[in-house]
């Protein structure tokens, strides 16, 4: 149906119907409307599997009623971790047949919060640190569910990077920071898959509820980067129903009962809202509800073929992060001690609105009959932070028995979850303790985390091997079997930096607020930006990860090595399996500005590929960068900007591994222009090619009186660097310069650069 038919509906419809339109009909469906053969359709929540509340049952938004019997794939902070499109849009496309089959139009994610700080409640639900990353992954995962005409809802649109007080806290943070970090992902999501619809958060933005923000749901999200479809609430995040519908706010949900309802037909009554307003809104709702109905086909829920498909994906998203000695992979002929409650009941997924009711439920403990000689002790439980010394001198007798111990750790349910944030970044004491007591065996001790976020690992040095599962979904343990005994060969990499303690991270002076506000007084240093930028020590980086074989990388080249703003520019590199068994290899390419022109992290990522190898194979590696990868936000312009000069191209294989480099210079005749005002700096104008000939001939007397020279001579660069940082209004001061006189040249400046 198009624009025009749907126009046409809505024109038959009454205000009544009209306002009822914008709101729920209940938990998970919109409204149906008979007489005008407007059907009901069903969101349900995701973003790793399906998690449909059958229609009888009581709907909840935090996972505590039941839900159908789904396939749980492995969360966003595992997947990020594979840094695969097509891995993340294989997912996305078995998750929408998978809807398909469920009759559910709208699937609730992908969730592509920045990972601000390692409390996050939710962090195992958000992609990564970086905004690069989780855009071009959340983009992947989005066209592989929409390629079966189902949609999605990428979420919390924007700067929701905490649970505490999330329905009322304000994020505050400049221009620069969102456009830079907290947007990026929904822009790239946007403007490369065209998610059908988007969630909008609970908290507020620099004081304005996310629900009722002009200026991030119509005027960024809609007039600039394109979006087309509706905007939804996230549930119970609506305050002012008029304001939301106003701002760009579409569907309410849950609804309220008919009270917003009637607050909608009001407003418009009493002309506080133009229906041609509420007309909009409701087109944007019946687009998306018939672009489903229309394509509605016919699929069977294939929970067995998807089971195997998700322990396929959680294969290549674990990371190995240490491998002392190659104390991995593990042979079938040693006698090995499986310790700790995970490795019988693992964590696979976090809680909260995405908590799965999972099919068939996989831990390594059920494999040990086909991987050899395993024997097994609790040690810890799974599921709370006791410390049973009964259990623990019994896992000790256990690994006395064996070749090599394999404590699978992590976080139980109550530690991390949505609805809250973690206080520290620590595993539970008796976790860490038998660790300790393991570790000081002199047998190999080899630690399997199960966890949603970073943790702090003081034991770290004193295991040989350490592998990172995340949250890998229902089949986790068949992929901890498969990598712990090198059936798969572990190519993930961290999507985040593990701190070496909680008190590193950048936000952690300002997080998580008070007085209903929190500051992102770090700005744009996060994550790695900041890590690396201040050459901080970290346990672990951003980007780092093991292999069972080892890769070479040579031939760097660029295509062009002089750009203009209208250029790309084409990476290449040679990347050689150099080891004796076929692996998967994640490229990446950080960019450095090296102009000086701006305060910016030491390197961006900009661009990454996965490569999957044969022993002794080479194969090229392609990746693109445009204009846009040099640029930085410049809020007085309100434009991304790279300045003229050099910029240097790095391929990593970590944040802190960069193996080859190269220099390409911009070319950049968009010259940044300043903002003028009476504290406009004297160096921007000299720098400027609009007003240098200015300042030599208006504001050069004045200059030469405050640097005490002679109004007649030459100016000397001596003098002009005494100058270069002062702001204009300094002449008054200390060069003669009134008031009248100094507002006249400022006028006079505006003249020149009439935007500012």
């Amino acid at each position: 149906m198009d624009r025009s038919d749907i126009k046409k509906i809505v024109n038959q419809m009454t205000l009544e119907e009209k306002a009822m339109m914008c709101s729920g009909a209940d938990f998970w469906h919109t409204q149906k409307i008979s007489r005008l053969n407007i059907p009901q359709t069903m969101v349900s929540d995701g973003p790793h599997g399906l998690r449909k509340q059958p229609e009888d049952s009581g709907g909840d938004h935090l996972g505590l009623n039941d839900a159908i019997d789904a396939v749980c794939f492995p969360a966003a902070c595992a997947t990020a971790c594979s840094f695969d499109r097509e891995l993340l849009y294989e997912m996305g496309e078995a998750l929408g047949r998978e809807c398909q089959a469920e009759n559910v139009s709208v699937l609730l994610g992908p969730a592509v919060n920045i990972k601000r700080s390692p409390l996050c409640g939710r962090n195992f639900e958000y992609l990564s640190e970086d905004p690069y990353a989780a855009g071009e992954l959340a983009a992947a995962y989005i066209r592989g569910v929409q390629s079966q005409d189902v949609g999605t809802s990428i979420k919390h649109f924007a700067a929701n990077n905490q649970e505490h007080e999330r329905m009322s806290i304000s994020a505050d943070a400049d221009e620069r920071t969102l456009r830079e970090i907290y947007f990026p992902a929904f822009e790239t999501a946007v403007k490369k898959a065209h998610p059908w619809t988007v969630m909008c958060s609970y908290n507020r933005i620099n004081g304005i509820y996310a629900s009722e923000n002009k200026w991030l749901l119509t005027d960024v999200l809609r007039d600039e980067w394109g979006f087309d479809g509706y905007v939804m609430s996230d549930w119970g995040a609506v305050r002012d129903r008029v304001e939301g519908i106003i701002a760009g706010m579409d569907l309410e949900m849950p609804g309220s009962n008919g009270v917003n309802d009637k607050s909608i037909v009001n407003a418009v009554k009493e002309g506080r809202l133009k229906e041609e307003i509420l007309d909009l809104t409701v087109e944007r709702i019946l687009n998306i509800v018939y672009r489903y109905t229309e394509n509605r086909k016919e699929e069977v829920f294939d929970r067995d073929s998807d089971h195997k498909k998700a322990a396929a994906i959680a294969k290549q998203c674990m990371v190995l992060l240490k491998n002392e000695e190659k104390v991995l992979p593990l042979s079938s002929k040693e006698t090995i001690a499986f310790i700790g409650g995970f490795a019988e009941k693992p964590r696979y997924q976090g809680g909260g609105s995405s908590h799965i009711n999972s099919h068939k439920v996989v831990s390594a403990l059920d494999l040990k009959d086909s991987y050899g000689d395993i024997i097994y002790a609790q040690g810890f439980s799974s599921e709370e932070d006791n410390m049973d010394l009964e259990l623990m001198d019994e896992a000790v007798k256990t690994a006395q028995l064996a070749d090599k111990i394999v404590v699978f750790a992590g976080l139980p349910d109550l530690f991390e979850s949505e609805s809250y944030d973690r206080s520290h970044m620590n595993l539970p004491k008796c976790q860490t303790h038998l660790i300790e007591k393991l570790s000081a065996m002199n047998k190999p001790v080899i630690v399997v985390l199960h966890n949603g976020s970073p943790i702090e690992m003081p034991w770290a040095d004193n295991v040989q091997g350490i592998l990172e599962a995340y949250l890998g979904g229902e089949a986790a343990g068949e992929a901890v079997m498969d990598i712990l005994y090198g059936n798969a060969n572990p190519s993930g990499k961290l999507a985040e930096t593990f701190p070496l303690r909680l008190e590193d991270n950048p936000s952690y002076l300002n997080f998580p607020g008070m007085n209903k506000h929190v500051n992102y007084a770090e700005g744009i240093f996060v994550g790695y930006r900041y890590y690396d930028t201040k050459k901080m020590d970290v346990r672990f980086p951003f980007g780092y990860g093991l292999s069972y074989t080892t890769f070479d990388y040579s031939n760097l080249r660029l295509d062009k090595a002089e750009l203009s703003p209208e250029d790309t520019v084409t990476v290449s590199v040679d990347i050689t399996n150099t080891g004796d068994r076929a692996g998967k290899e994640i490229v990446q390419l950080y960019v450095s500005d090296k102009t000086g022109a701006a305060i910016r992290p030491i390197q961006e990522l900009k661009n990454f590929a996965a490569v999957t190898l044969n022993p002794q194979e080479t194969k090229t590696v392609s990746m693109e960068l445009d204009y846009r990868s040099f640029a930085w936000y410049d809020a007085s312009q309100k434009d991304w900007y790279a300045a003229t000069g050099n910029y240097e191209i790095r391929i990593g294989k970590s944040s802190r591994e960069i193996v080859l480099s190269a220099t390409v210079s911009m070319k950049n005749n968009n010259e940044k222009l300043p903002v003028i005002d009476e504290n406009v700096m004297i160096g921007d104008l000299m720098n400027c090619k609009k007003t240098a000939s200015y300042v030599q001939e208006r504001l050069m007397p004045y200059i030469k009186v405050f640097t005490g020279g002679n109004v007649e001579g030459e100016t000397t660069e001596m003098e002009q660097k005494m100058v270069y940082y002062m702001p204009l209004s300094s002449l008054r001061s200390f060069g003669h310069l009134d008031n009248e006189e100094l507002f006249k040249i400022v006028n006079e400046l505006k003249s020149i650069i009439p935007s500012s």
